[in-house]
């Protein structure tokens, strides 16, 4: 039970990191459609395997800065900041993904696929700075522990819940896909609700800090 709170954490962090259309979700739905399942699965692994090192590095961080005050308000201040943006973004900006013609993507191996997975996803630098501010944030609410088990634990929830968006992807993107513009449409509202409810906690926190 002690462990369930960081890998629910983890895995709901991972859930609103990579629901939102971009280059690796698409990719793998893309492969999936056009050379099947397994080569779709093995772009999905490299690109989680990269993503639990770039979590587990986060967190690490996140444990070395969680001993400074000052960084840690400093951190919480600009969480409140990115959570807003999100919420901005996701209620009132983020429009339904345009069709886009279909491409001819090559036949190409297992292995070739798994490298392009890590590839895609070591490119990506937006997960470091988002989980050392999620791990920070619920640290703040002694939600969650910089202790080694419970870092892993964490890590491990941010793994399975990228992975599993990441197979959704590739397991409903063919049926869903004539539907998009409604399931957007509702999966914006959702996200910008979350990170919304996550900016007030945030700030409330941030207002008892300095005048609490």
């Amino acid at each position: 039970m002690v462990y369930l709170t960081p890998l629910l954490s983890g895995f709901i962090a991972a859930a609103i990191g990579i629901i939102p259309p971009g280059l690796i979700n698409m990719t793998a739905a893309k492969i999936n459609l056009k050379e099947g399942k397994k080569n779709a699965l093995w772009f999905v692994i490299g690109a989680v395997f990269v993503i639990f090192l770039q979590v587990y590095l986060a967190v690490l961080f996140a444990r070395v800065i969680d001993n400074r005050p000052d960084v840690v308000t400093l951190m919480r201040e600009i969480g409140f900041v990115i959570f807003s943006i999100l919420t901005i973004y996701f209620l009132f900006i983020a429009k339904e993904p345009k069709t886009k013609k279909k491409s001819k993507i090559k036949k190409s191996s297992k292995k070739s696929r798994f490298f392009l997975g890590m590839l895609l996803s070591g490119l990506n630098f937006f997960p470091i700075p988002y989980y050392v501010v999620v791990s920070v944030t619920l640290a703040s609410y002694n939600l969650f522990v910089f202790e080694n088990t419970v870092i892993f634990t964490f890590v491990l929830g941010s793994v399975l819940g990228s992975f599993a968006i990441l197979y959704s992807y590739i397991a409903f993107f063919g049926r869903i896909e004539k539907k998009t513009d409604y399931i957007m449409r509702n999966m914006n509202t959702i996200i910008g609700s979350i990170t919304g409810l996550v900016a007030i906690a945030t700030l409330f926190n941030i207002l008892n800090y300095y005048f609490g």
